[in-house]
């Protein structure tokens, strides 16, 4: 049967792990003990560690020995070779050996500690865990391995260990992590104990709750293009309204109350008659970011490169913050499994809001999500919730057809949509940069289907662009230019 946890010893660690001896308080009267198949106690950081020890197997270190053993035995005995037959007993021995003992139950008193709890994104973050033996008999064989969150990656010393422990021994376990945006928690601790032979072991998953909350800063992205569909509100996006405003819009008859400042004296002076002049009103708009953060989406250009969604995400918070410091209401949401909705608003709570919304929800995690997605319950459901007077910023890199067929039916619903794709196809062949940052592309090259898919991407923009949808695409880092580019082509 397959070790429960396949590396050796020797592949635990780079260097020989810290074990220390504190007999003189090696077992507490408020430490656990094993009840039944599952305990529960106070680790030494003063949280709750629950262990669940596994049945014992074994591991398959021993397999076919026996038959071996035997095997020269008997051609021993036949060919009359006594060295022939020493050598098969010996084997028998060995695998009476290999029977003996069973792997015993992993009673430790584990705790964690994090350098920080709050880091920014990148910060290198030092996790300490360290582990006690609290029970009576030795662990000869001892294995752990600690449940580091899958978007954090590991940069110095590898989040494992081997050793062996006996009672009231501990063994310190230090690793470095790198920071990523979202809200993360440390999973179960697994610990393999094997009997001396090896030939035995048992798994005990112990969990201790540890927590880490990487939240950036939103920065502005430039003021963002928008579209005419607007609020009641006094704000940027100019209409056809006439009324207050800074846009020379049409003149009429002077009416009794109208301001002074509005009167056309000009036209007074040639003709002798009153007239006011009208302007161009100018309205808040209700914006809604809508992050694709399906599974189809988790796309990057290179295994160490962020993922489009995290480009999507960095994008959001430039464009949420600048469409709030303009006046406009600005809402989150997200195309995926997990339900992500903030509901359009102003101010600096809707602000904060906004900034966790982005930086902790679980629908724009770093990672894939794993549950299933259902895009027709998605559609009515995000329908019934968003304002009929918004317009849409979709974030997507644009991979399939999903997310342009959904631009297309908010579009056809009255909702203005603007699509803002961030490029991971690393070909850098979008030629039509319309406000791209096709040229400073996610990497170059690409084998014959990353090619392809950068075609059918390149297709699915030309298809919205003729349809009358904004599509606007940009590379690593280049967003803010991305938009400066765009307004300046759109405004024309």
């Amino acid at each position: 049967m397959t070790s429960a946890i396949e590396d050796d010893a020797s592949d635990a660690g780079d260097g020989t792990p810290a074990v220390e001896d504190d007999e003189a308080t090696a077992v507490e009267d408020d430490e656990a003990t094993a009840v039944g198949d599952e305990e529960t106690g106070v680790d030494e950081g003063g949280t709750t560690a629950e262990r669940r020890p596994r049945r014992a197997f074994d591991t398959g270190r021993w397999v076919g020995i026996t038959g071996v053993a035997l095997a020269l035995v008997g051609i021993g005995v036949v060919l009359r070779q006594p060295a022939t037959v020493l050598v098969g007993a010996t084997g028998v021995g060995y695998a009476l050996y290999a029977r003996v003992g069973e792997a015993g139950t992993a009673e430790l008193a584990v705790s964690r500690t994090v350098s920080d709890e709050r880091p920014d994104p990148g910060d290198e973050v030092r996790v300490s865990l360290r582990a006690r033996n609290v029970g009576d008999r030795s662990c000869f064989d001892l294995r752990l391995v600690d449940g580091v969150p899958p978007a954090l990656e590991v940069t110095d010393g590898p989040a494992r260990v081997a050793t062996a422990l006996r009672p009231g021994a501990s063994v310190t376990l230090e690793y470095t992590v790198r920071a990523a945006r979202g809200d993360h928690e440390w999973g179960t601790i697994r610990a393999v104990t094997r009997n001396p032979a090896g030939s035995r072991e048992r798994l005990t998953e112990i969990e201790t709750p540890t927590r880490l909350a990487c939240t950036p800063d939103l920065s502005a992205g430039g003021d963002l293009p928008l579209r005419g569909l607007t609020t009641v509100s006094h704000g940027r996006v100019p209409t056809d309204i006439g009324g207050s405003g800074v846009e020379f819009y049409a003149t009429r008859e002077y009416r009794r109350g109208d301001p002074l400042k509005r009167v056309d004296w000009n036209r007074r002076a040639r003709t002798g008659e009153l007239a006011t002049l009208d302007l161009r009103e100018e309205r808040a708009a209700t914006v809604v970011l809508l992050i694709d953060a399906r599974s189809e989406a988790y796309v990057a250009p290179e295994p160490s490169a962020d993922t489009a969604v995290e480009a999507s995400v960095e994008a959001a918070g430039q464009a949420f913050t600048a469409l709030l410091a303009t006046g406009d209401r600005v809402g989150i949401a997200a195309i995926g499994p997990g339900d992500c909705w903030l509901p359009p608003g102003v101010g600096t709570e809707h602000a904060v809001r906004g900034r966790e919304t982005l930086a902790t929800d679980p629908a724009l995690a770093p990672t894939p999500p794993e549950e299933s997605f259902y895009p027709s319950l998605w559609f009515r459901r995000f329908r019934r919730r968003i304002p009929a007077d918004a317009q849409v910023l979709l974030f997507s890199p644009l991979t399939d057809r999903y997310p342009a067929s959904i631009a297309r039916r908010l579009d056809a619903y009255g909702h203005l949509v603007t699509v803002l794709s961030p490029d991971a196809t690393a070909t850098g062949s979008s030629a039509d940069a319309e406000g791209s940052g096709a040229a400073d592309g996610w990497g170059s090259g690409g084998g014959a289907g990353q090619r392809l898919v950068a075609l059918e991407r390149d297709e699915r923009i030309r298809d919205l662009r003729a349809a009358g949808i904004r599509a606007l695409e940009w590379g690593d880092g280049s967003f803010p230019a991305a938009v400066a580019n765009a307004g300046r082509r759109w405004s024309r």
